[in-house]
């Protein structure tokens, strides 16, 4: 079984939308996968919103059994705490939680892209202290 954990913007669980920023979202939802299909969820309140120090949220990520970090955006400090965590980084996605975990299982998200890209510049600065 693998555990995915998405920022979130709502409490929706599989129906909400994905955060632009990991640290910045009010939520988190855990989707517990085997295979190719979801086998359940959870959704958790970020403890640390709206504030947050480097490296919080990736312990508390790890503290929650997750393998894998989807979020819109991250900065290079949080992805290397995540590493660190063995916990595998996923960016620059957006959609419903379900439409992302489906593409994640399709092997159509993978990696990280970097937030400047995707016009959050001053947000990931801020993500990155």
């Amino acid at each position: 079984m693998k555990r995915i954990a998405l920022a979130s913007e709502d409490g929706s669980g599989l129906e909400g939308s994905l955060s632009a920023h990991f640290g910045r979202c009010p939520f988190y939802t855990f989707v517990n996968v085997e295979g190719d299909q979801i086998v359940n969820f959870q959704v958790v309140r970020n403890p640390y919103y709206p504030n947050h120090q480097p490296g919080v949220i990736p312990e508390f990520i790890h503290s929650q059994k997750a393998d894998v970090m989807i979020a819109g955006g991250m900065g290079p400090r949080a992805i290397d705490f995540f590493t660190q965590f063995g916990i595998d980084v996923a960016t620059g996605v957006q959609g419903k939680v379900r439409d992302v975990v489906m593409a994640y299982l399709r092997g159509e998200i993978e990696g990280v892209v970097a937030c400047e890209h995707h016009g959050h510049d001053q947000a990931c600065e801020e993500e990155k202290r």
